[in-house]
């Protein structure tokens, strides 16, 4: 006798702390049911889909401090303000815009004497621009400037595009999972019917975290480039149609 129930086949996480394979750690759950549902009830594929997207930083920030003490205002101001001129004129020559460098100026006198301190703030979207710039200004300026160490960082657009990437790839390995499981069971894959993001984690790391060998000295002297790595998990619910027209 030919039966009446319909299968329908869902997703499901498989159990365990961590998930690192998004394409197979899912197994496969099937739930018949009752035969008198009506006919046009729509019949669903749900499966989760995850992807893992790993991003180093894209901005880097430099500061550059100088100091100077003069008997008077007008001479400790000249000294700072040619060699702040001489810092912003070698940055706007590598390209970097007005909006990414920022000055700032404090004067305070010590007995007898008048100080200035500055600094001057340069963010670099370029890592290799910011090197050149920081080796012309030690080998032009010398002692009479400190060049501080890079700061790595990620910029608000850099994550939110990292972010989306993520989530995105996700639904993708969601969608090819689905299309093979419905071709399992001899149906033709439909559209979506429901797409939700259920977990989104980030995890900061720098550079040389568990890729150092081991005894290997640590370069203190370089700045670590921190990484971020966006972990996405999603929900997808597709429709199935029965691509050979019969009752399973």
């Amino acid at each position: 006798m030919e039966s009446r129930s319909r299968v329908y086949a869902t997703i499901l996480p498989a159990a365990g702390p961590e998930l690192t394979d998004s394409e197979n750690e899912q197994r496969l759950a099937v739930r018949t049911v009752n035969p008198l549902s009506p006919v046009n009830r729509v019949r669903e594929l749900q499966v989760t889909g995850s992807a893992e997207v790993c991003c180093p930083a894209d901005r880097v920030s430099v500061r550059v401090s100088l100091c100077s003490s003069k008997e008077s205002v007008y001479e400790v101001t000249s000294s700072v303000s040619r060699r702040l001129d001489y810092i912003l004129q070698v940055v706007r020559q590598h390209g970097v815009c007005n909006k990414d460098a920022s000055v700032r100026r404090f004067l305070r006198r010590e007995e007898d004497q008048y100080r200035m301190d500055a600094k001057v703030t340069v963010t670099f979207s370029d890592f290799e621009m910011m090197e050149r710039v920081c080796s012309v200004l030690l080998e032009k300026l010398d002692k009479s400037v400190c060049v501080g160490t890079p700061h790595f960082y990620h910029s608000d657009k850099g994550l939110s595009q990292v972010r989306r990437s993520a989530c995105v790839s996700a639904v993708e390995n969601a969608q090819q999972k689905a299309q093979e499981v419905s071709q399992l069971l001899g149906q033709t894959l439909g559209p979506p019917l429901l797409v939700r993001e259920e977990k989104m984690t980030e995890h900061r790391m720098e550079e040389n975290d568990g890729g150092r060998a081991q005894g290997a000295a640590s370069p203190a002297h370089l700045p670590c480039t921190p990484k971020i790595i966006i972990f996405s998990q999603v929900s997808v619910s597709f429709s199935l149609r029965d691509r050979s027209r019969k009752k399973l």
